[in-house]
Protein backbone atom coordinates (compact mmCIF):
# COMPACT_ATOMS: atom_id res chain seq x y z
CA UNK A 1 0.00 0.00 0.00
CA UNK A 2 1.35 3.42 -0.94
CA UNK A 3 0.74 6.81 0.59
CA UNK A 4 -1.03 7.72 -2.66
CA UNK A 5 -3.51 4.86 -2.13
CA UNK A 6 -4.35 6.27 1.28
CA UNK A 7 -4.64 9.95 0.42
CA UNK A 8 -6.20 10.05 -3.08
CA UNK A 9 -9.95 10.51 -3.66
CA UNK A 10 -10.90 11.16 -0.03
CA UNK A 11 -14.16 9.61 1.13
CA UNK A 12 -16.45 11.95 3.11
CA UNK A 13 -16.46 11.14 6.79
CA UNK A 14 -19.31 11.55 9.21
CA UNK A 15 -18.43 14.32 11.63
CA UNK A 16 -20.11 15.71 14.72
CA UNK A 17 -18.87 18.97 16.14
CA UNK A 18 -18.57 19.69 19.85
CA UNK A 19 -16.26 21.65 22.08
CA UNK A 20 -14.04 18.82 23.24
CA UNK A 21 -11.17 16.80 21.78
CA UNK A 22 -11.51 15.27 18.31
CA UNK A 23 -11.98 11.50 18.43
CA UNK A 24 -11.78 9.31 15.33
CA UNK A 25 -14.00 6.22 15.67
CA UNK A 26 -12.97 3.43 13.28
CA UNK A 27 -15.46 0.55 13.08
CA UNK A 28 -17.28 -1.16 10.21
CA UNK A 29 -20.44 -1.71 12.28
CA UNK A 30 -22.80 1.29 11.90
CA UNK A 31 -24.58 0.53 15.18
CA UNK A 32 -21.30 0.70 17.12
CA UNK A 33 -20.42 4.00 15.47
CA UNK A 34 -23.88 5.41 16.25
CA UNK A 35 -23.63 4.34 19.89
CA UNK A 36 -20.14 5.79 20.32
CA UNK A 37 -21.09 8.98 18.49
CA UNK A 38 -24.05 9.61 20.80
CA UNK A 39 -22.13 8.69 23.94
CA UNK A 40 -19.07 10.77 23.08
CA UNK A 41 -21.12 13.77 21.97
CA UNK A 42 -22.92 13.71 25.30
CA UNK A 43 -19.48 14.19 26.91
CA UNK A 44 -18.59 17.08 24.57
CA UNK A 45 -16.23 15.22 22.25
CA UNK A 46 -16.03 16.01 18.54
CA UNK A 47 -16.54 12.72 16.68
CA UNK A 48 -15.05 11.72 13.33
CA UNK A 49 -15.97 8.38 11.78
CA UNK A 50 -14.38 5.86 9.42
CA UNK A 51 -15.68 2.43 8.43
CA UNK A 52 -12.46 0.87 7.12
CA UNK A 53 -8.70 1.10 7.39
CA UNK A 54 -8.08 3.30 4.36
CA UNK A 55 -10.62 5.85 5.58
CA UNK A 56 -9.03 5.72 9.03
CA UNK A 57 -5.51 6.51 7.80
CA UNK A 58 -6.87 9.21 5.47
CA UNK A 59 -8.89 10.80 8.27
CA UNK A 60 -5.94 10.73 10.65
CA UNK A 61 -3.83 12.44 7.98
CA UNK A 62 -6.33 15.13 7.02
CA UNK A 63 -8.41 15.67 10.17
CA UNK A 64 -5.62 15.18 12.76
CA UNK A 65 -7.74 13.75 15.61
CA UNK A 66 -6.61 13.94 19.23
CA UNK A 67 -7.41 10.25 19.80
CA UNK A 68 -8.32 7.18 17.72
CA UNK A 69 -10.72 4.41 18.82
CA UNK A 70 -9.95 1.48 16.52
CA UNK A 71 -11.63 -1.86 15.85
CA UNK A 72 -9.27 -4.60 14.62
CA UNK A 73 -11.73 -6.47 12.39
CA UNK A 74 -11.94 -4.05 9.48
CA UNK A 75 -13.08 -5.11 5.98
CA UNK A 76 -10.02 -3.93 4.03
CA UNK A 77 -6.96 -3.65 6.31
CA UNK A 78 -6.46 -5.49 9.58
CA UNK A 79 -6.52 -3.08 12.50
CA UNK A 80 -3.03 -4.17 13.55
CA UNK A 81 -1.71 -2.93 10.20
CA UNK A 82 -3.60 0.34 10.65
CA UNK A 83 -1.76 0.86 13.94
CA UNK A 84 1.56 0.26 12.17
CA UNK A 85 0.69 2.69 9.37
CA UNK A 86 -0.27 5.41 11.85
CA UNK A 87 2.80 4.88 13.98
CA UNK A 88 5.02 5.56 10.96
CA UNK A 89 4.24 9.26 11.31
CA UNK A 90 2.06 10.09 14.33
CA UNK A 91 1.97 9.54 18.09
CA UNK A 92 -1.79 10.13 18.33
CA UNK A 93 -3.18 8.03 21.21
CA UNK A 94 -4.84 4.83 19.93
CA UNK A 95 -7.31 2.78 21.96
CA UNK A 96 -8.22 -0.57 20.42
CA UNK A 97 -11.88 -1.50 20.90
CA UNK A 98 -12.30 -5.04 19.66
CA UNK A 99 -14.19 -8.30 20.16
CA UNK A 100 -10.85 -10.11 19.99
CA UNK A 101 -9.96 -11.03 23.56
CA UNK A 102 -6.94 -13.31 23.13
CA UNK A 103 -3.73 -12.23 24.82
CA UNK A 104 -1.93 -12.55 21.47
CA UNK A 105 -4.18 -9.91 19.90
CA UNK A 106 -3.77 -7.56 22.86
CA UNK A 107 0.01 -7.99 22.89
CA UNK A 108 0.21 -7.55 19.11
CA UNK A 109 -1.75 -4.29 19.23
CA UNK A 110 0.24 -2.87 22.14
CA UNK A 111 3.57 -3.92 20.63
CA UNK A 112 2.68 -2.12 17.41
CA UNK A 113 2.00 1.08 19.31
CA UNK A 114 -1.57 1.11 20.64
CA UNK A 115 -1.92 2.91 23.95
CA UNK A 116 -4.65 0.71 25.39
CA UNK A 117 -6.97 -2.22 24.59
CA UNK A 118 -10.64 -2.57 25.53
CA UNK A 119 -12.65 -5.67 24.63
CA UNK A 120 -16.28 -5.76 23.47
CA UNK A 121 -18.76 -5.82 25.12
CA UNK A 122 -17.48 -2.85 27.09
CA UNK A 123 -18.45 -0.36 29.75
CA UNK A 124 -18.75 3.18 28.40
CA UNK A 125 -17.58 4.51 31.75
CA UNK A 126 -14.38 2.47 31.54
CA UNK A 127 -13.76 3.52 27.94
CA UNK A 128 -14.20 7.20 28.84
CA UNK A 129 -11.77 6.83 31.74
CA UNK A 130 -9.17 5.19 29.51
CA UNK A 131 -9.70 7.93 26.93
CA UNK A 132 -9.02 10.61 29.52
CA UNK A 133 -5.76 8.89 30.52
CA UNK A 134 -4.66 8.53 26.88
CA UNK A 135 -5.49 12.15 26.09
CA UNK A 136 -3.55 13.39 29.12
CA UNK A 137 -0.55 11.37 28.01
CA UNK A 138 -0.88 12.69 24.45
CA UNK A 139 -0.94 16.26 25.73
CA UNK A 140 2.20 15.67 27.80
CA UNK A 141 3.99 14.12 24.83
CA UNK A 142 3.02 16.98 22.53
CA UNK A 143 4.24 19.55 25.00
CA UNK A 144 7.47 17.63 25.60
CA UNK A 145 7.16 18.76 29.14
CA UNK A 146 7.32 17.50 32.66
CA UNK A 147 10.14 15.18 33.57
CA UNK A 148 8.51 14.59 36.96
CA UNK A 149 5.69 12.04 37.13
CA UNK A 150 3.50 12.28 40.24
CA UNK A 151 1.08 9.58 41.41
CA UNK A 152 -0.37 10.34 44.84
CA UNK A 153 2.56 10.59 47.25
CA UNK A 154 4.85 8.81 44.76
CA UNK A 155 7.09 11.03 42.64
CA UNK A 156 9.44 9.94 39.85
CA UNK A 157 11.88 12.58 38.61
CA UNK A 158 13.02 11.13 35.30
CA UNK A 159 15.66 13.79 34.72
CA UNK A 160 17.32 13.40 38.12
CA UNK A 161 16.59 9.65 38.45
CA UNK A 162 15.09 10.45 41.83
CA UNK A 163 12.17 8.50 43.33
CA UNK A 164 10.40 9.68 46.47
CA UNK A 165 7.43 8.50 48.51
CA UNK A 166 5.90 11.11 50.80
CA UNK A 167 8.91 13.33 50.10
CA UNK A 168 11.45 10.73 51.28
CA UNK A 169 13.94 9.30 48.75
CA UNK A 170 13.61 5.60 47.93
CA UNK A 171 16.66 3.56 46.98
CA UNK A 172 16.10 1.33 43.97
CA UNK A 173 18.40 -1.10 42.24
CA UNK A 174 19.33 -0.35 38.64
CA UNK A 175 16.87 -2.92 37.25
CA UNK A 176 14.09 -1.72 39.56
CA UNK A 177 14.60 1.86 38.45
CA UNK A 178 14.77 0.92 34.76
CA UNK A 179 11.43 -0.88 35.03
CA UNK A 180 9.84 2.02 36.89
CA UNK A 181 11.26 4.54 34.42
CA UNK A 182 9.73 2.77 31.43
CA UNK A 183 6.33 2.47 33.09
CA UNK A 184 6.30 6.00 34.54
CA UNK A 185 7.37 7.47 31.19
CA UNK A 186 4.09 6.21 29.72
CA UNK A 187 1.49 6.70 32.48
CA UNK A 188 -1.78 4.96 31.74
CA UNK A 189 -0.33 2.96 28.86
CA UNK A 190 -0.06 -0.81 29.04
CA UNK A 191 3.53 -1.96 28.45
CA UNK A 192 3.77 -5.61 27.44
CA UNK A 193 5.94 -8.21 29.15
CA UNK A 194 8.03 -8.50 25.99
CA UNK A 195 8.63 -4.76 25.75
CA UNK A 196 9.75 -4.52 29.37
CA UNK A 197 12.00 -7.59 29.23
CA UNK A 198 13.63 -6.48 25.98
CA UNK A 199 14.34 -2.95 27.19
CA UNK A 200 15.60 -3.90 30.66
CA UNK A 201 17.24 -7.30 30.15
CA UNK A 202 17.66 -7.60 26.38
CA UNK A 203 16.21 -9.62 23.51
CA UNK A 204 17.49 -12.94 24.88
CA UNK A 205 15.21 -12.60 27.93
CA UNK A 206 11.84 -11.76 26.32
CA UNK A 207 10.29 -15.03 27.55
CA UNK A 208 11.55 -14.76 31.15
CA UNK A 209 8.38 -13.30 32.63
CA UNK A 210 9.31 -14.53 36.11
CA UNK A 211 11.93 -11.74 36.21
CA UNK A 212 9.13 -9.20 35.95
CA UNK A 213 7.07 -10.80 38.70
CA UNK A 214 10.04 -10.67 41.06
CA UNK A 215 11.09 -7.09 40.30
CA UNK A 216 7.56 -5.66 40.13
CA UNK A 217 6.95 -7.31 43.50
CA UNK A 218 10.04 -5.59 44.90
CA UNK A 219 8.95 -2.24 43.51
CA UNK A 220 5.52 -2.62 45.08
CA UNK A 221 7.10 -3.36 48.44
CA UNK A 222 9.08 -0.12 48.22
CA UNK A 223 6.54 2.19 46.56
CA UNK A 224 2.99 1.08 47.31
CA UNK A 225 1.18 1.77 50.58
CA UNK A 226 -0.33 -1.70 50.36
CA UNK A 227 1.77 -3.96 48.09
CA UNK A 228 -1.01 -6.57 48.08
CA UNK A 229 -3.45 -4.04 46.59
CA UNK A 230 -1.28 -1.83 44.36
CA UNK A 231 -2.66 1.50 43.19
CA UNK A 232 0.10 2.55 40.80
CA UNK A 233 1.91 -0.54 39.48
CA UNK A 234 -1.05 -2.31 37.91
CA UNK A 235 -1.02 -5.81 36.42
CA UNK A 236 -2.80 -6.34 33.10
CA UNK A 237 -3.23 -10.14 33.29
CA UNK A 238 -1.50 -12.06 30.53
CA UNK A 239 -0.33 -8.86 28.82
CA UNK A 240 1.91 -6.62 30.92
CA UNK A 241 1.87 -3.74 33.41
CA UNK A 242 0.56 -0.18 33.59
CA UNK A 243 1.59 2.82 35.70
CA UNK A 244 -1.52 4.53 37.07
CA UNK A 245 -1.36 8.13 38.26
CA UNK A 246 -5.09 8.37 39.03
CA UNK A 247 -6.65 5.84 41.42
Amino acid sequence: MTNRDLTSKPTPLSTSTAAGPRVLVVDDEPQIRRFLRASLQSHDYTVLEAENGKEAVRAATVQRPDLVILDLGLPDIDGLDVISLLREWTNVPIIVLSIRSDDADKIGALDRGANDYVTKPFSMGELLARMRVALRQGTRDAAEGGSVVVAGDLSVDLAKRLVTVGGSPVRLSRKEYDLLRILASHPGKVITHQQLLQEVWGQAYVEETQYLRVYIGQLRQKLERDPTAPKHLITEPGVGYRFATIT
